[in-house]
């Protein structure tokens, strides 16, 4: 797949074409300071979430042009947003704000998100995010990159939302057009029904490129039967990956390919943020041009530096680190072992590879 940019940049604040321009909400997320219920938690600390934010704001710390475009409230929750995620190197001259609808937070418990006792709650309804639409965004600064990154979240935000996403995946891309990106990232709480989420089968049929996790492949619509199986109901995409969690990850080209690359061990410390981060990796390994293999790994790499640090978001390895670990044999790759702290310790990174 090759990846191409624009002759020249639009609506950019600095002149320079983009590699990545993702588009979604980011919220302002406030976080338990001790254990317990919602109800129980004496106070809460401040930070951001945003699928697309995140990932942008991996990809600006690995030394990537990264610009986030959304919908913000004109009120302290946006400034901190807009900051925050700036702060990082990600250019954000492309979010608005809107005068009336305010910026969506929620709330969560400080407990593994995975477990039945982790509790969210939402406050985005209405949010200035959730008004983004061909009429109130700038299509052509959307367009400017070298990579449209989109969402399923997105498409759940709204009818509006939804028309936004159909609109840029099914305009056909033109030749000198960004190549579109979807991580369908399905979040069951925000459809109506569970039916309803089948809009992303159909959104992800559009898309040059796609990211999607087993289990969500069957939660949202209904496929089983592995990997194999998600292709031949998704064959349209030129390059189609599908996660498997501490099983690997699979990826389909258009040229009939099937790549496949297992995920190393690693010792978890919170699996908040990992899908974002597999998903930078990939795109941070496309935008060099390596073989899918490479990609996959070092996917997985950038969703292990995640997977070993606190909170929604982690400094990915350094590059040369990065591809040192990426290129190692099949063998070494199968019984690497990566801790809390190996993304800033590549000169002891021989100690992580094990023999079994």
């Amino acid at each position: 797949m090759t990846v191409t940019g624009p002759a020249a940049p639009h609506s950019a604040s600095d002149g320079v074409v983009p590699d990545v321009v993702a588009l979604g909400e980011s919220m302002v997320t406030f976080v338990p300071s001790v254990p317990g219920r919602l109800a129980d938690v004496p106070s809460f600390e401040r930070g951001i979430g945003g699928a697309e934010s995140n990932l942008a704001c991996v990809l600006a710390a690995a030394g990537h042009r990264a610009r986030w475009i959304s919908r913000v409230g004109a009120d302290g929750f946006g400034d901190h947003l807009v900051e925050a995620v700036g702060a990082y190197g990600v250019d954000v001259s492309g979010v608005r704000r809107d005068p009336t609808r305010p910026t969506g937070i929620y709330f969560r418990t400080a407990g593994d998100r995975a477990t039945d006792a982790h509790e969210v709650a939402y406050y985005r309804a209405g949010s200035a995010a959730s008004a983004m639409s061909p009429a109130t965004m700038d299509l052509d600064a959307l367009r400017a990159g070298r990579i449209l990154h989109l969402s399923g979240i997105t498409a759940a935000l709204s009818a509006d939302c939804l028309t936004l996403l159909r609109t840029l995946m099914e305009t056909p891309r033109a030749d000198d057009g960004p190549l579109v990106s979807f991580d369908v990232n399905h979040r069951p709480n925000l459809w109506a029904a569970p039916g309803d989420a089948r809009i992303l089968l159909d959104l992800a049929r559009h898309a040059g490129l796609v990211f999607v996790g087993e289990d969500e492949a069957e939660d949202a619509f209904g496929i089983t039967g592995g990997p194999d199986a998600i292709r031949a109901a998704l064959p349209e995409p030129d390059l189609l990956v599908v996660k498997r969690g501490p099983d690997g990850a699979v990826a389909y080209d258009r040229d009939g390919g099937r790549h496949t690359e297992p995920a190393p061990r690693v010792d978890v410390v919170a699996a908040v943020g990992a899908g974002d981060a597999f998903a930078a990796g990939f795109l941070s390994a496309t935008l060099r041009g390596l073989p899918t293999a490479a990609r996959l790994r070092h996917g997985h790499l950038w969703a292990a530096a995640a997977l070993t640090a606190p909170g929604d978001l982690a400094v990915p390895p350094g590059r040369a680190h990065a591809d040192r670990l990426a290129a190692l044999d099949s063998t070494a790759w199968e019984t690497l072992h990566l801790g809390p702290g190996w993304t800033t310790a590549p000169h002891e990174a021989a100690e992580e590879v094990r023999t079994p």
